[in-house]
């Protein structure tokens, strides 16, 4: 780990001036990423500026829908009794991730912004693109078997690990943010991005830019709804693939549906022309498998992850019917039902 200085912001202002004037800085709250970086010399910053102080903890009505402070932990997410009524998907996936000691620390505002866990990336020993920008992706040729089938390109094939945002991509949430240009409202879909030519770039927040909050829509699917994650243990680790779907019926037909996919890609993963199989129609294993197919018919495996793309078809299968049938999965018992 570098030497790095230390300061606590005392408003949001000067938070975002502090980091403005410093592109060596950054922004930490619960580190519960960030520190493991600096440890690994993944991440060297100059300077911390802490911002747990400022006023950005609270969950509040806004326009119909609820206001996630930045800071509002992931256990105070999970547990609020608004977000457990009215966006249970959120509650859900937020409590398929990580261990109750990291949810009480772990911040919304962090969780967006945490990296990727490619074995790759954290090896300071092996070229990687997303650290070193032009040295190499070795994950293409080498041991990839956590990573990415969707939206990959020839300099990387890392996958976006958080649950949360699987969620609230499903959810169509905003992301509100502050800079020296002022605040702005980011759509979920548009924050994070796929690798390209820069994978070193995860998200479209400008340089000086913090998260101040995350605003969820109105519209909650509070019943028909699932998060669905495969893993290789039952407790804390991340997807080999997550399914995110929520659902309004009316009658036997599907009036509106999402279906958002995590450990797949470099960023919670939608397909809207996917999407838009379902809607109006009777739900059925035969339009699942309809949808499921339409999702990957652009997946592509680079020999070790090969198996995600049966693993993923099978996956949004059973999360469709999980969501359809009201009986979302269990994060008490993860056993896949």
């Amino acid at each position: 780990m570098n030497r790095f200085g230390y300061s606590r912001a005392g408003d949001v202002a000067g938070a975002v001036r502090e980091r403005a004037a410093n592109g060596a800085a950054a922004f930490i709250a619960g580190g519960t990423n960030l520190v493991d970086l600096m440890k690994e010399n993944v991440a060297r910053p100059e300077r911390l500026i802490d911002v747990t102080r400022l006023p950005l903890r609270g969950i509040e009505e806004r326009e119909g829908g609820l206001r996630l402070g930045a800071l509002a932990t992931n256990a105070e997410v999970a547990y609020d009794e608004r977000v457990r009524a009215r966006y249970p998907l959120l509650s859900s996936a937020i409590l398929a991730g990580a261990s109750p000691q990291l949810r009480n620390a772990a911040t919304t505002g962090g969780n967006l912004l945490q990296r990727t866990r490619c074995y790759y990336f954290y090896d300071t020993a092996t070229p990687c693109n997303k650290r070193e920008p032009g040295s190499g992706c070795p994950a293409r040729e080498g041991v990839n078997r956590i990573h990415a089938i969707l939206g990959t390109s020839e300099h990387c094939i890392a996958v976006h690990p958080s649950d949360m945002c699987v969620a609230m991509a499903a959810l169509d949430a905003t992301v509100r943010v502050t800079g020296e240009g002022g605040e702005r409202a980011i759509p979920f879909a548009e924050f994070h991005r796929l690798p390209g030519d820069t994978p070193e770039i995860d998200t479209n927040l400008g340089r000086d830019e913090l998260v101040t909050a995350v605003d969820l829509p109105a519209e909650s699917f509070p019943t028909h709804y699932t998060y669905l994650k495969l893993r290789d243990r039952l407790s804390y680790a991340f997807a080999l693939v997550s399914v995110a779907v929520a659902m309004e019926l009316d009658g036997g037909t599907i009036r509106e549906a999402r279906l958002a996919l995590g450990g797949v890609a470099h960023k919670p993963w939608r397909d809207r022309e996917a999407e838009a199989l379902l809607r109006g129609q009777a739900p059925s294993p035969e339009l699942f498998a309809r949808v499921s197919d339409a999702t990957l018919r652009d997946a592509r495996g680079f020999g070790g992850n090969d198996f995600k793309i049966g693993l993923a078809r099978q996956a949004i299968r059973r999360a469709l019917s999980q969501a359809a049938a009201g009986t979302p999965q269990s994060q008490t018992d993860k056993r896949v039902q």
